[in-house]
């Protein structure tokens, strides 16, 4: 008997021996690990972040159920920044978002379908600080990422309550305390519940003004627009444009006739921006111009058209980041003054939106949809509330995280060497060059 449990005992201890780290020493022991959960410290580099913030940060990212994985790695040879994040998501297999910290430097990438280049780009920008601790720069990274991280977290690191092997004496007595404060808890439930409504009521109440006054700055477009199907030099192709237009506008007020949640919004500005779009087709079409590639709105005013330029842009106490931006505001831009920025109601009186609560946030990521919309927010006051839990379950944080995606399990189908970028990953002076996609 003795022997057969000293040998149970043996057997435990090589199975957890490749997750607890005593031995770690490469790319390949840090991608065993983080198969296994979403936070690595090397031991090499455990005067970074101590076993408690690890634990709290990966706990963090679980309780989200989002791709994130995360290493805190020493500057050694065992993990050479060249082609670092590439090998490291090569052998750990999983989609999702890695943030990597190597010495005293800090970045990330992300497989496309989970976030884009340039919404890592701008994370990575606003988080990294020099002489910044470990601790908070990835707390701040993980902060801002997971309410804008798509897909879910891969199956392997397990979930809270999932275990099958609870103590059956555990189970009576949670089931003791769900009966002696059940009308408690449902009173807590029901009053939250109320709460949530009455500030989802407020939130819907803002965005209607908002998307109203888009709907009908919209019409009034069409309404100037001189163009009839019929008239001389019409072809399929502009008549097509047009006819798109106008669905598009039909969808908008249909779908905010129906519109009984803000996160519903999102929806009817994505119709706006197809419309918009339509319209700019159209407009080279008759032109004789090239065609305009598909490009978000202006930053500052989504009614102002596609984009047809980028500008550095810095909000008050943020980082510069590059904003798309219609060709008034960027010769605006260009001499020096302000751009035509759109306001909204706010307790305060107009301000632009990024300034403003976070009810508009639906309403933004209809126009920026595709994972941009973080990077261009990140150290806004609509961009920090995205970024905490309260607004995904208050305002429908959920809109800015795609279709459902699944982070998968050790899955490759949707990698690409592009999307960890090829080239050194790790540059000089402690950073790593770029960010973005693989």
């Amino acid at each position: 008997m003795w022997s057969a449990l000293g040998g149970l005992f043996l057997l435990l201890l090589l199975v957890l021996a490749p997750t607890a780290g005593a031995r770690a020493t490469g790319v390949s022991d840090a991608a065993a690990a983080l198969k296994q959960g979403p936070v690595y410290v090397d031991p090499g580099a455990a005067d970074q972040l101590s076993k408690a913030d690890a634990d709290a940060l990966a706990q963090k990212i679980k309780n989200a159920d989002k791709p994130l994985l995360v290493a805190v790695l020493p500057a050694n040879a065992q993990f050479p920044p060249e082609n670092l994040f590439q090998n490291l998501r090569t052998q750990t297999g999983i989609t999702g978002l890695y943030a990597i910290r190597l010495g005293d430097g800090f970045d990330a990438r992300a497989d496309r379908s989970v976030m884009s280049r340039d919404a890592v780009d701008n994370l990575v920008t606003s988080v990294r600080q020099p002489g910044a601790d470990a601790a908070t720069e990835l707390n701040n990274f993980v902060d801002q990422a997971l309410p804008t991280l798509r897909g879910s977290a891969p199956a392997s690191w397990g979930s809270a309550g999932t275990d099958s092997g609870v103590p059956v004496a555990g189970l009576v007595t949670l089931g003791a305390v769900v009966v002696a404060g059940g009308a408690g808890a449902y009173a807590v439930v029901r009053r939250n519940r109320l709460r949530k409504e009455a500030e989802e009521r407020a939130a819907l109440d803002r965005l209607r003004v908002v998307v109203d006054e888009d709907i009908t700055a919209f019409g009034e477009e069409l309404e100037r627009l001189d163009f009839h199907p019929a008239e001389r030099g019409a072809d399929d192709a502009m008549r097509g444009d047009y006819e798109r237009a106008l669905d598009s506008y039909d969808r908008a007020k249909s779908l905010m006739g129906a519109v009984a949640r803000p996160h519903e919004v999102r929806e009817v500005t994505q119709a706006l921006e197809d419309g918009r779009y339509s319209l700019a087709v159209l407009a080279a079409r008759r032109e004789s111009r090239p065609l305009p590639e598909r490009r978000p709105p202006c930053f500052f005013d989504p009614r102002h058209g596609p984009a047809a330029d980028d500008r550095t842009w810095t909000p008050a106490g943020g980082a510069p980041r590059q904003v798309p931006v219609c060709a008034a505001d960027a010769a605006r831009l260009d001499d020096g003054l302000d751009p035509v920025a759109r306001t909204v109601d706010t307790d305060t009186g107009r301000r632009p939106y990024w300034e403003a609560g976070p009810a508009y946030g639906p309403w933004a990521g209809g126009y920026f949809g595709g994972g941009m919309l973080p990077g261009l927010l990140v150290g806004t006051m609509l961009g920090s509330m995205l970024a905490t839990p309260a607004y995904a379950s208050e305002y429908g944080g959920g809109d800015f995280q795609g279709g459902d995606f699944s982070g998968a399990d050790f899955s490759s189908g949707d990698f690409g060497s592009s999307d960890f970028g090829g080239g050194g990953d790790f540059g000089g002076g402690g950073g790593f060059d770029g960010g973005g996609g693989f």
